[in-house]
């Protein structure tokens, strides 16, 4: 009985300390110029004409006319000055926003890096902050800029995208609404001189902003904001009806590129499912920290990193049996899905002559265990 009411009064703060934090919004789109800071902006001046107090806590124009003429009548939170390497560079005033209590904050560049000397590495950091302390936030972000999809991005473009944040963020919002353009209308909003300055079109027209490229990042977007409806649809129906609830093991080696792959991929399952998921790595003898070569044990701590800020639980065992450790701790944690990195050699091969993989394909499936080989 005491059990229950620790569990009925851990339901009850849950629900308190949820209904004192800020609803989070966020915009979401393919790439810049498509119009998420024009969408907060329209949003912005309904809210206050409904007598809503909302303020701009940041907002950047990118210097389009567009976008400057709607900060018109907007009530802005001044900007904090800070100095750094001799420059004056300004900031969001988080300190300024949480003082002055606003219904409704519009926080823009979700992805951005503060300047160093801030209370937070990053604005994202910031936006939990305003949240906590039980302010509304409306925010933007790039496709390009989600964690998980950083390698999928760096395929489609060539380019490796720095500032990004991590896939949690993105289930933390209450809502996601996805701001799409066509190819050809983005382009011609480049043409026209709406996303860059002139002297800059070519470049872009070149590069990042090829049909190709808009196309394939396009699809991301959307499939992302499916995914986040899907997942609120899955949650409402499991208040309801008693389904499995899907656990996910991705286990890595100290291969830095392919446990790194492994972690992404495994968190975007992950997420799609709304569901908790944790890295194993399994230290064999011939991996002891003696025995490892250092640049193989800073990738395991980068690896370890990105896991934890992709909000997986982090699971480091020694043994000399593989397979045998990934079933006892599959079968500890209850997991529903073990996901494994593809096999360098045939994958017949080793399913019909590997000792390892036909002990772990044999364990999972006794266990009702699926598994997963990812490419």
């Amino acid at each position: 009985m005491p059990e229950g009411i620790n569990i009925s009064a851990q339901h009850f703060l849950d629900l308190i300390q949820k209904s004192r934090r800020g609803k989070f919004k966020i915009y979401i789109g393919m790439s810049a110029g498509v119009g998420k800071t024009y969408r907060m902006l329209q949003e912005a001046h309904a809210l206050l004409k409904n007598g809503i107090d909302i303020k701009i806590g940041y907002v950047e124009t990118h210097d389009r006319q567009e976008t400057i003429a709607l900060l018109d009548g907007l009530p802005v939170i001044p900007r904090r000055t800070i100095f750094y390497k001799g420059k004056e560079l300004e900031e969001m005033d988080l300190q300024g926003i949480i003082n002055l209590r606003p219904e409704v904050v519009i926080v823009d560049e979700l992805a951005h890096t503060n300047v160093e000397g801030s209370k937070n590495e990053k604005r994202w950091q910031d936006v939990l902050d305003i949240l906590s302390a039980g302010i509304n936030v409306i925010s933007a972000v790039n496709i390009q800029h989600i964690e998980s999809l950083n390698e999928e991005v760096k395929n489609i473009t060539s380019i490796e995208v720095k500032e990004r944040i991590p896939d949690s963020i993105l289930t933390q919002a209450d809502e996601i609404v996805n701001i799409d353009l066509t190819a050809d209308e983005l382009i011609s909003r480049l043409k026209e001189g709406k996303i860059y300055g002139h002297e800059k079109i070519e470049t872009a027209l070149k590069n990042f902003f090829q049909s190709d490229n808009i196309l394939q990042l396009r699809e991301l977007a959307l499939k992302e904001v499916a995914s986040y409806v899907e997942r609120q649809v899955e949650t409402d129906v499991l208040k309801k009806s008693p389904l499995r609830r899907e656990k996910f093991l991705a286990c890595i080696s100290s291969n830095e590129k392919t446990a790194k792959t492994i972690i992404r991929k495994t968190a975007r399952l992950a997420n799609y499912y709304h569901s908790k998921w944790y890295v194993l790595y399994v230290q064999k003898p011939s991996e002891n920290p003696d025995r490892i070569a250092l640049d193989k044990q800073r990738y395991l701590i980068n690896n370890f990193k990105l896991a934890t800020e992709l909000g997986a639980g982090i699971i480091k065992v020694k043994h000399d049996r593989v397979a045998q450790s990934v079933i006892e701790q599959a079968e500890q944690l209850g997991i529903t899905t073990v996901c494994i990195g593809k096999p360098k050699i045939n994958l017949l091969k080793v399913i019909l002559s590997t000792a390892l993989f036909n002990e772990l394909l044999k364990k999972l499936s006794s266990a009702d265990i699926d598994l997963i080989i990812l490419s």
